[in-house]
């Protein structure tokens, strides 16, 4: 079963299509990573799964429900999302801030102690995320994302900015995801060896336009010779910046 399709999505600013006619497959309980240059549309395909961009063209499924005004409330209750920088008062703690998100939300205080211990922040959570470090205060925005333990989870360059080890906490901690909670998450990153060790299916853009889709043991079985970088860089002209 596919949690998200979309069909022939567009996206125009001006007389330029950032998105063209993508139409995209994400399965129920699987990672995956959404690829491409810089410019590719990404970004602003995440957003429109978000309702934080509006469509020019083309329809999208979540939950097997045709996105629109009706069914928007509904759809987004069960998505978490973390798009670009975490939002968090530095002023506050961590458990502060995610007690701020509970309340908006009508969620379980149980559910702020079982998040700061799947982003390993319980023993964290009672300092200022003004001094937390930048890999903390990803683990926080993560833990914002899953408070209300969606069925869906869209990250967007979640390791953004953080070191080799903070890279591997994170990698983990989405990996884990699927299994101990039954998500689909939809993850996008510009390093493609962790792309490479983290994602079960691939989506790769360039363009706006999709030019591959499917399981990645499948893309590496028809390029046997070939890392994942090599096979990006001829899938999208060889546009090395993602």
């Amino acid at each position: 079963m596919n949690i998200v399709e979309t069909h022939g999505l567009t996206k125009r600013y001006g007389g330029a299509e950032a998105v063209s006619g993508l139409n995209m497959e994400v399965s129920e309980g699987r990672i995956y990573g959404f690829l491409g240059p810089n410019g590719a549309g990404k970004s602003t395909t995440l957003k429109m799964l978000l309702t934080l961009v509006r469509p020019t063209a083309g329809e999208i499924d979540i939950f097997g429900k045709r996105l629109g005004p009706r069914t928007r409330t509904e759809i987004l209750r069960d998505t978490g999302s973390l798009i670009e920088s975490p939002s968090c008062y530095g002023h506050l703690t961590g458990r502060e801030n995610l007690e701020i998100l509970r309340t908006m939300l009508d969620l379980p205080k149980s559910n702020i102690d079982e998040v700061l211990k799947t982003v390993r922040l319980d023993k964290q959570q009672k300092k200022k995320v003004s001094a937390y470090s930048l890999g903390m205060k990803q683990r926080l925005g993560l833990a914002e994302a899953l408070i209300s333990f969606p069925k869906l989870l869209i990250l967007d360059e979640p390791t953004n900015g953080l070191d080799p080890a903070g890279i591997q906490e994170m990698r983990e901690l989405i990996r884990s995801l699927p299994g101990r909670y039954g998500m689909t998450v939809i993850v996008s990153s510009h390093i493609l060896s962790e792309m490479d060790r983290l994602a079960d299916d691939v989506g790769i853009i360039a363009g706006g336009r999709m030019v591959y889709q499917g399981p990645l043991d499948r893309l590496h079985r028809a390029e046997k010779d070939k890392d994942l970088e090599e096979i990006f860089l001829e899938l999208t002209g060889g546009e090395a910046s993602l």
